[in-house]
């Protein structure tokens, strides 16, 4: 595939695509398994046509059995193999705990170090589908909380294309969680500039009165409040993480220094999630340079509505990120 500046907007989906592409051209032990992803072509076309040119034995569809899916990529990824292990929605995540929990991410420990879990567990998560409970959550925090799995969370589509592509690199477990609302987001991009290295932040605005750390979906929802923000005279500084696991508070530290005032934003819920454990972080190793608290805005701690108006209210919105960095600095 020829890319040059001048190409036409790619799909987030496209890109997530096009980087099973050229790793499958590349490396013929990657295989991709789970519900649907053969003939149907994914629940979100990402692997939509792969079996014209790679075939069902490396577009494997599946029985509905997360466990069996998650347990068959540990054990072909113990075997040589590099498995993509597609899940339909992260919210069956917890059927493949000890799969992925007690064995994947466990394995490299338990074998001293002799063999590794070279897979890749894509799944989708968060709101904006009006999918009800039980499809709509965001469960980053159950892998961030698990030590062993490494966890990537793209929020555009360059790093749909490249942080896929890194992850299809890595030695250990990787879960790459891609938000189900941004599937349909194209960009122009090209997609020959060299990435940033695994696991590493980007600040994605600079300002001088509150830095907003986040990930994700909600990445464009703190572009928009920046944005607004920036018509009342306030400037914010937003960083992007890209990786939970690699966590690069190397990018977080000078930024928080330099400014004293620091927020997260996550889909996530509030109680344990993964704003609880940033700000922790950004408050015990920047507490001499902290002027107010670090704050959280999170999702509430409730199931997810299907109902339009209460799913759009139950995460941090661009008016709700304002309302809350208006009260930092007021």
């Amino acid at each position: 595939m020829h890319r040059n500046k001048d190409m036409p907007k790619l799909a987030y989906r496209d890109a997530l695509k096009q980087a099973l592409i050229d790793a499958m051209r590349e490396d013929p032990d990657i295989f991709v398994i789970g519900e649907e992803v053969g003939r149907y072509g994914g629940a979100y076309g990402v692997t939509k046509d792969l079996i014209k040119e790679f075939g069902a034995e490396r577009l494997i569809d599946t029985p509905i059995s997360e466990p069996s899916i998650v347990g068959t990529a540990v054990g072909a990824a113990m075997a040589g193999m590099r498995p993509v292990a597609e899940l339909m929605y992260v919210d069956f995540i917890g059927m493949t705990m000890d799969q992925l929990c007690n064995q994947a991410a466990k394995i490299r420990y338990m074998f001293g170090g002799q063999i590794g879990v070279p897979m890749v567990l894509r799944t989708q998560g968060g709101t904006g589908r009006s999918a009800g409970a039980q499809h709509s959550q965001s469960l980053e925090a159950y892998v961030m909380h698990t030590p062993g799995l490494r966890l990537a969370m793209p929020a555009t589509v360059y790093d749909a294309y490249h942080l896929l592509r890194q992850s299809l690199t890595q030695p250990d477990p990787v879960v790459f969680i891609e938000h189900k609302g941004l599937y349909a987001m194209s960009e122009e991009v090209d997609l020959d500039v060299p990435p940033p290295a695994w696991g590493k932040s980007v600040v994605r605005r600079e300002g001088k009165d509150l830095v907003i750390v986040t990930y994700s979906r909600q990445l464009h929802f703190v572009m928009k409040a920046a944005e607004d923000l920036s018509k009342m005279g306030i400037e914010v500084t937003v960083i992007d993480l890209r990786t939970l696991n690699p966590l690069d508070f190397d990018t977080i530290r000078p930024e928080v220094e330099k400014v004293g005032k620091a927020m997260v934003v996550s889909e996530g819920v509030m109680t344990s999630g993964v704003a609880a454990e940033l700000a922790a972080r950004i408050t015990e190793e920047c507490f001499d340079f902290l002027e107010e608290p670090v704050i959280r805005v999170a999702g509430e701690d409730i199931p997810i509505s299907v109902s339009v108006e209460l799913e759009k209210n139950s995460v941090p919105t661009p008016d709700f990120v304002v309302e809350t960095a208006q009260k930092i600095l007021a």
